[in-house]
């Protein structure tokens, strides 16, 4: 499991060889003891929950950093060493 970025609280990880369970690119978000799973391809809520304002924040990231998460992801499902990626600012 590794960090790829933080901002406003949030902490984004993406975990190394995390294909199996969900089968979709996907990030795992914390905040403040709450925690979801975004897809990467459309930026929902496929597992988790987060407040809504949070929520927003993630996905306009997601939206801006879509393609760096894409290409992180492909490094990550087969164990290569990944990047972090900028925060919300």
């Amino acid at each position: 499991m590794a960090a790829i970025s933080m901002f406003y609280g949030l902490i984004i990880y993406l975990y190394q060889y995390d294909n199996i369970r969900h089968h979709i690119p996907h990030i795992h978000v914390k905040y403040q003891g709450e925690w979801a799973v975004f897809s990467i391809l459309d930026g929902t809520i496929i597992e988790g929950e987060l407040k809504s304002d949070k929520v927003k924040l993630v996905q306009a990231w997601m939206l801006i950093h879509n393609e760096d998460l894409l290409a992180n992801w492909e490094l990550a499902k087969t164990g290569q060493p990944i990047f972090k990626i900028e925060p919300l600012k």
